[in-house]
């Protein structure tokens, strides 16, 4: 089911989508010459935004949760991609401890992580969820709406290992972002396997360094295909030294934000487009949808209210917000049930598994969805294949569709290898 797209189906899309479609051989081959050299994040979910003209990934999730909203025809995919990631990296492994939030009391997000231990218990794992909350002190175990429960345990930290009471896995899934640091009970397990690694996690990732490897890829990518890479990529700028608590730094976030506006413009005019130009700003390391808001002129962010500065000024866990990432927004003309709409897919090692739809009723078609309110509608196919059909014409086809997203997605995952291999403290430096 593709969703009702008001833009016209003969549109700008249809044309990329058609190349992708022509170029699937060499696209697939490019790929795997690109895992040759690189290792793909272990998991990764990204948010894409579809604007008929455009199609660009605007956020990739290292610790992706929303695992709960694939749909059980999903699950052999994700199944069989957890099998060659675990493969790859521990084959004789017997015992995964899952690490999640926190917030132990958000069933929607422990549906998450129940489903995250169905899809590695079916991998052939023992699965056990450990927590690092200071607050889980015996096991706890917590019923979910689903009809479900899920059992929290204390981690148990002994020398250079990490456990629970009478369960030693040989590795551990952290479904925990670490916007807060890296708990010293993290480090130096040398002896385990930690996945992701520590320094994927939001207290060392920035946007702008991702968006900067995905703008390497966007081209590389663009140049395989003959087409523009701004068709595929949102155009940013980073700006640091902000505090929107006291107002400082907004002169020059004013003139970032100005510069990229005209950028902007400049390509719309190319292209022939009569939409308004709009910027996002996000916090540089910010996550769940915090510290974001799209701003359509620079003059805007003298006339921030107390509200906004605050919501701007800190993030997740309370950190604060000095760096800004400043993107092209890219509008979104997907509709479900009359609500606005952005794709969602989920990758396991260097497999595309799944994805859905999120969806707000009470938002537009330049802001950001990933908000209270938003709901899930997972990708469901009136055809049992998941496989692209070459020879259907453009829009007209949910699992093409779905590939072009897939491969957009994917090429966020590649520039996430790029990102953790340029900040990993253990890579060797060769000048």
């Amino acid at each position: 089911m593709v969703p009702h797209l008001i833009t016209a189906l003969t549109g700008p899309i249809n044309e990329l989508e058609q190349r992708i479609l022509d170029s699937m051989p060499a696209i697939e081959r490019w790929f795997r010459l690109e895992w040759m050299e690189h290792t793909p994040p272990f998991y990764c979910s990204v948010d894409i935004r579809n604007a008929g003209f455009k199609l660009a990934p605007v956020d990739t999730n290292l610790f992706p949760g929303g695992w709960n909203n694939l749909t059980r025809d999903m699950l052999p995919l994700a199944v069989q991609a957890a099998m060659a990631a675990i493969e790859k990296i521990c084959p004789e492994a017997r015992n995964l401890l899952v690490i999640p939030e926190n917030h132990t009391r958000n069933t929607f997000y422990l549906a998450n992580v129940v489903q995250l231990q169905r899809i590695f218990h079916m991998a052939g794992l023992n699965v056990r969820i450990g927590s690092i909350s200071p607050e889980v002190k015996v096991p706890t175990t917590i019923s979910l709406p689903t009809g479900e429960s899920i059992t929290l345990e204390p981690v148990v930290g002994t020398k250079r290992r990490l456990g629970l009471k009478d369960f030693d896995p040989c590795t551990i899934l952290l479904n925990n972002d670490l916007s807060a640091g890296a708990p010293g009970i993290l480090e130096d397990l040398h002896e385990q396997y930690l996945l992701p690694p520590l320094h994927a996690g939001w207290s060392v990732r920035r946007k702008s360094n991702h968006f900067r490897s995905y703008e390497e890829v966007s081209k590389r990518f663009g140049k395989l295909l003959g087409i523009d890479p701004w068709l595929i990529h949102p155009l940013f700028s980073h700006c640091g030294e902000v505090d929107f608590t006291v107002g400082a730094g907004m002169d020059a976030l004013a003139a970032q934000v100005d510069g990229l506006l005209t950028k902007v413009r400049r390509k719309y005019k190319e292209y022939g487009i009569h939409e308004k130009p709009f910027v996002v700003v996000k916090a540089d390391n910010g996550t769940y949808g915090m510290g974001i808001m799209t701003v359509r002129d620079a003059k805007e962010l003298q006339d921030l209210n107390r509200r906004t500065r605050n919501k701007m000024g800190v993030v997740k866990d309370g950190q604060a917000v000095h760096d800004v990432i400043v993107q092209e927004g890219v509008l979104t003309y997907e509709r479900m049930h009359d609500a606005v709409a952005e794709p969602v897919v989920y990758m396991m090692d260097r497999y595309v598994v799944g994805g859905f739809y999120r969806i707000h009723a009470e938002r537009g078609t330049d802001e950001n969805l990933n908000a209270p309110g938003a709901s899930f509608v997972p990708l469901a196919f009136e055809h049992s294949t998941h496989l692209p059909q070459p020879g259907v014409k453009p829009g007209a086809s949910a699992p093409n569709r779905f590939y072009m997203y897939g491969v957009i997605a994917r090429l966020a995952m590649l520039a996430a290898s790029y990102e953790l291999e340029a900040t990993d403290p253990d890579a060797e430096v060769y000048e």
